[in-house]
């Protein structure tokens, strides 16, 4: 057709990428424009045919010449990379019909885009709802390309990084990365994807903390995952749901357990950085901050290095140890189906006619008492404190005199006497326990319960599946 141009997507790279319908319209044309480049990768095509092409950052010269042409009575091609309507000619080509009210016929031939192709390559990260940015600032504002890019991140979008490095374009992509770990985990997998659809093409994966601007340019698409996206065999794989919905795993995962799935991973977007944390300290903040709403809770947290992994090894072993609360509603939180599924072990002394004897014939509290006759039947126990600094400062005293070898203990009673003595002399009277302590007067029987269930669920963490047992 004469008098019309055909803005035609020839897709990444090898001609294996053109679609039949860009096949047929490039064989139509008389006169092939094009960036250089993009020209040669289509050689074959252009063969007797004359054609013009010019640098980058010429695009309007290109887009007038395919106008002069095509009024000149010829069919002309203009060609983009990847799709011509994402980043390409097409908008720029409609611009001019438009301001020019020009009678010129245009036609937009679809492409693989860049993106997709790439996408392909990494496996399957744009499951989910997506979004692309280009961090080239030569027509938008970086102003605007920053707000664009901090709704991608608080939106949880996949997002596909166009034009993410170049030789004088070197800072926005860390800029890039440094918006999206406030709103996203610095274990994010990021799929790199280089000279898609070339003999040179190559792909790497990698995370959002580890994304290193150095080994990227101009021919690398980015892609970076969205809270739900998982590393596999080297590629990344976004969830749609159609397993939750559809497939066999929907009677197993939970009503309950998919809200707090969801939960933790919007718990994890608002805390923002999390790199100065320790995968356990992170873990138990995420449980406590679920249970208690209240994100300040994290920085009153103090693991001791290990304890966590030693404690869920402990429990999940053929002899796990018993696990002794300071209240019945410390033991009533911990989730009955990994106590049954467990075998474990939990027991609340409080309430026990024994202790109640020995509080009476001694003049001590309950809840030391209760630790006495804890101690008779569990000298080993995890013992989990609540809501009794006098019970927790009772336990150190008979462990350091050797009438008890605790196999961990969770420090959180709350309150206002004697409760923060109570964690000092935990941390400082026994050093080598496996220990956790809310600092300060916070704590309760609620959080010391759901300390336990974060142990317990421990071997969830690195895929951010919490709520076994619910």
């Amino acid at each position: 057709m004469s008098n019309t141009i055909f803005i035609t997507g020839i897709g990444p790279g090898d001609l294996k990428y053109l679609t039949p319908q860009a096949f047929n319209a490039l064989n139509r044309c008389d006169v092939f424009v094009g960036y250089k480049l993009y020209l040669q990768m289509i050689a074959p095509l252009t063969e007797g045919k004359e054609t013009f092409s010019s640098g980058m950052k010429q695009e309007t010269k290109r887009a007038e010449e395919a106008f002069r042409l095509a009024e000149s009575g010829k069919s002309v091609a203009v060609v983009s990379s990847g799709d011509a309507g994402v980043y390409g000619m097409a908008s720029l080509l409609w611009e001019m019909k438009m301001k020019n009210n020009s009678p010129i016929e245009l036609e937009v031939i679809p492409g693989i885009s860049s993106m997709f192709a790439a996408a392909a390559l990494l496996g399957a990260p744009l499951g989910h709802d997506f979004c692309a940015v280009s961090m080239s600032d030569l027509l938008t504002p970086w102003e605007t390309i920053e707000k664009r890019a901090l709704a991608a991140a608080m939106g949880d979008f996949v997002t596909a990084v166009y034009n993410p490095v170049s030789k004088d374009r070197f800072w926005q992509l860390m800029r890039l990365k440094e918006i999206f770990l406030q709103h996203r985990s610095p274990h994010t997998p990021v799929g790199i994807a280089r000279q898609v659809g070339r003999p040179e093409e190559e792909t790497s994966v990698t995370t959002l903390e580890q994304l290193d601007a150095s080994s990227i340019d101009m021919l690398s698409m980015v892609i970076i995952g969205n809270s739900q996206t998982q590393l596999f065999n080297g590629k990344l794989i976004t969830p749609r749901g159609y397993s939750n919905k559809y497939g066999v795993d929907k009677s197993e995962i939970k009503p309950g357990r998919q809200i707090m799935h969801r939960s933790f991973h919007q718990i994890l977007d608002e805390m923002g950085d999390v790199s100065n944390l320790s995968p356990e300290h992170l873990w138990v903040a995420l449980y406590c901050i679920h249970t208690s709403a209240d994100f300040s809770i994290s920085s009153l947290i103090d693991v001791k290095p290990g304890s966590v992994d030693v404690l869920h090894n402990k429990l999940k072993s053929s002899q796990s140890p018993a696990i002794i609360t300071d209240s019945n509603m410390g033991a009533e939180g911990i989730r009955k189906g990994m106590i049954d599924k467990l075998g474990l072990t939990v027991k609340c002394y409080i309430n026990h006619e024994e202790t109640l004897a020995l509080a009476n014939e001694k003049n001590i509290t309950r809840a030391q008492a209760a630790v006495h006759v804890a101690i008779e039947e569990h000298p080993d126990a995890i013992f989990v404190f609540g809501n009794a600094p006098t019970g927790l400062m009772e336990l150190i005293r008979l462990s350091r005199n050797g009438h008890a070898s605790p196999t961990g203990v969770i420090g959180v009673p709350v309150g206002f006497v004697n409760v923060k003595e109570s964690k000092h002399m935990l941390k400082y009277g026994l050093p080598n326990i496996p220990q956790v302590i809310i600092k300060g007067g916070r704590g309760g029987s609620n959080l010391a319960a759901t300390i336990i269930n974060a142990i317990l669920s421990w071997d969830e963490a690195e895929n951010m599946n919490p709520g076994e047992g619910m």
